[in-house]
């Protein structure tokens, strides 16, 4: 019996029709129930007495996942588009842990990135304003990224510069013992977090620090601006996030619109 990719696409990708939504709240307590099987199985207590009965509803659900990251696939004329998408990524990650345990002892751990797929609660509650929200962040850092990848190329100059200079002024005598530590404590200085692990003894070191100091406190608002006039910017657009492409799964389409703007695809 073959499966109806369009309408496999629909239940699985769509919440708007009421078969989508079950799918999708069915979805959210299969995750939220591996997730809490991960954490008790790391309380030495539940470990030593309900370890094999953890292990069997870990099995079950990495079964139940790998089918669901299959129909995934399926339902998507250009799988390529999902697999390599955030979402596509986090689906195969909240799996591949527990088949690597069988190679990797204690791999299973990192089972509980599976709590990312707890975003598409946005979609299932039809939670649209934080939806509109959370979408026109993620857009005003990508517009934004040339800016911030300056920003940051330009930080990073700065401490490894300021890291250089502290280790020849103050050397291994006040635990700059080489560049890279040095570099450590500049990143620690500029964020402010200062934990005082390393501390300049010398004056000239105290002057360089201060001076260190006091551009952190002016380059920690840099990234919020670039952000902000981002954000401002994709306001301006009008999108609906509810509307998730067939053919490359994407979204973020601009209200009534009838082709993918990313692949040109009938929606």
């Amino acid at each position: 019996m073959k499966l109806d990719r369009a309408k496999v696409h629909e239940i699985i990708f769509e919440a708007d029709t009421r078969q989508g939504k079950l799918f999708d709240i069915f979805l959210m307590i299969a995750i939220l129930i591996s997730v809490v099987v991960v954490l008790l199985d790391s309380v030495e207590y539940y470990r030593k007495n309900f370890h094999s009965f953890f292990l069997g509803i870990e099995y079950f659900f990495t079964a139940l996942f790998t089918i669901e990251y299959a129909l995934r696939i399926y339902a998507i004329k250009k799988p390529r588009k999902y697999i390599f998408s955030f979402f596509g990524i986090i689906d195969l990650l909240s799996v591949v842990p527990t088949y690597l345990a069988a190679l990797i002892p204690g791999a299973q751990s990192l089972l509980v990135i599976r709590i990312f797929r707890l975003l598409r609660v946005f979609r299932v509650l039809k939670l649209t304003r934080y939806h509109h929200a959370s979408y026109y962040l993620i857009r005003s850092l990508q517009v934004s990224r040339h800016k911030i990848f300056v920003f940051l190329a330009t930080v990073f100059t700065i401490v490894v510069i300021m890291g250089a200079l502290l280790h020849l002024i103050e050397g291994s005598e006040s635990g700059f013992k080489s560049i890279p530590i040095s570099i450590y404590w500049a990143i620690v200085t500029m964020t402010t977090v200062g934990y005082g692990d390393i501390v300049p003894v010398t004056a000239l070191g105290q002057l360089l620090a201060s001076i260190l100091m006091i551009m952190g406190y002016a380059i920690i608002a840099v990234p919020t601006g670039i952000i902000t006039v981002g954000m401002a910017k994709e306001q301006r657009s009008n999108f609906d996030n509810t509307i998730c492409c067939p053919n490359c799964a994407r979204e973020g389409h601009e209200e009534r619109a009838h082709y993918c703007k990313f692949c040109g695809h009938h929606l």
